[in-house]
């Protein structure tokens, strides 16, 4: 009798077991693996343009639309909405319009609580102004980021659409909260209290004098390194709402065998304060003193601050009772009344402080205050 040959039967057994199970793995490796995370949605930042080199290209200007449209890969960072406020060069903004793009943004802000931050674009002429201005005036914890470029959309090497691409990324990023308005160019961001313009063509143009730059926006993400303790955004007390107008505040400039004559002007012409550019840490020349004291008789307010580009002009120290023999002469005790220290603020940026101050008060120790604490 032969034996049963039962070995092909147990392979095609065999086989068939690692067929079902080959064949199950995938819906077993399904129902092991958790479920996939719904996706996170981008941040929503909207862009407001006024004008500037940036748009400024031959035979016309870009719109917000076009811009927005530029930024290759901007869905990758952020949901953009944008709106069309002006399309100027910055030094034809006037100061209504400050005043409007300023309420603008307050009530963009007020009525949006989910929005990221906001994006606006400036020429970069008079740029440092229109951010200072922003940053005194916008009460709220969200960055305004103020962008723009030095060459033009028809020039090569354009640096515009990368710019603003970075401030989107700055203004969607939470770590730019409660920083006051932020200028981004070239990679860097700058706080708009301390930024000037340094240089009248070149692209690292935007500077913040020895202070330097609060951070920076590189390939992975936006890191910052520093932070503004002077009072601003949410601490800011300029309520810019119940502003109709600015008033009149001048600078006039010191240098050798200056006349006051122009200080006079200022002042029968309307001006509500000044601001002395002085030679070092307060030198005036020529006549320019007979022309401050001729401003105090009329109750203008005069702001010192130094043409350098950097220091700090500070407050005088009281006098103890008898501790001097020195006696003010009436014209000079009058000035004293009128004379504000304007701190480590540059000439342009003392006139934006002290036109929004003078519409909160006119008492001088006040407006003392207001300079040491913005």
């Amino acid at each position: 009798m032969k034996p049963t040959r039962v070995l092909p039967v147990a392979v095609a057994v065999a086989a068939l077991l690692c067929l079902l199970a080959v064949s199950s793995m995938p819906l077993l490796l399904a129902e092991a693996q958790p479920a996939p995370r719904a996706q996170v949605a981008l941040p929503r930042v909207h862009f407001v343009a006024t004008g500037g080199t940036i748009s400024n290209k031959t035979g016309g200007r870009l719109t917000a639309e076009e811009l927005a449209k530029s930024m290759p890969g901007v869905e990758r960072y952020a949901r953009l909405t944008h709106e069309q406020f002006a399309n100027v060069a910055s030094s034809e903004l006037t100061l209504e319009q400050w005043i409007g793009l300023s309420k603008r943004i307050n009530e963009i802000f007020a009525s949006d609580k989910e929005l990221a931050g906001i994006v606006v674009t400036s020429g970069t002429d008079t740029l440092e102004e229109t951010a200072f201005f922003l940053h005194l005036t916008v009460r709220d914890p969200r960055p305004v980021v103020i962008v723009g470029s030095m060459r033009n959309p028809s020039t090569v090497g354009y640096e515009g659409a990368a710019n603003l691409l970075e401030g989107v990324r700055v203004a969607a990023d939470p770590s730019a909260r409660n920083k006051g308005a932020l200028v981004v160019l070239n990679d860097e961001i700058n706080s708009a209290r301390n930024v000037t313009k340094s240089d009248a063509l070149r692209l690292q143009t935007f500077r913040s004098r020895e202070y330097g730059q609060l951070g920076v926006v590189d390939r992975d993400r936006v890191v910052f390194f520093n932070q503004i303790v002077q009072r601003h955004n949410e601490q800011s007390e300029f309520d810019i709402s119940k502003v109709a107008e600015l008033p009149r505040v001048d600078v006039i400039m010191v240098y050798q065998g200056a006349s006051g004559d122009l200080i006079k002007a200022a002042v029968d012409n309307g001006a509500k304060g000044l601001v002395i550019a002085v030679a070092g840490a307060g030198a005036t020349s020529g006549t320019q003193n007979e022309g401050l004291t001729y401003a105090a008789s009329k109750g203008v307010f005069i702001v010192t601050s130094t043409r350098t580009g950097s220091g700090r002009i500070a407050p005088p120290q009281r006098q103890p009772e008898g501790g001097t023999s020195f006696q003010p002469t009436p014209d000079q005790q009058k000035r004293r009344q009128f004379t504000i220290a304007g701190e480590d603020h540059t000439p342009i940026k003392a006139r934006v402080l002290l036109m929004l101050a003078l519409t909160k008060t006119h008492d001088r120790n006040e407006l003392q205050r207001i300079f040491s604490e913005y």
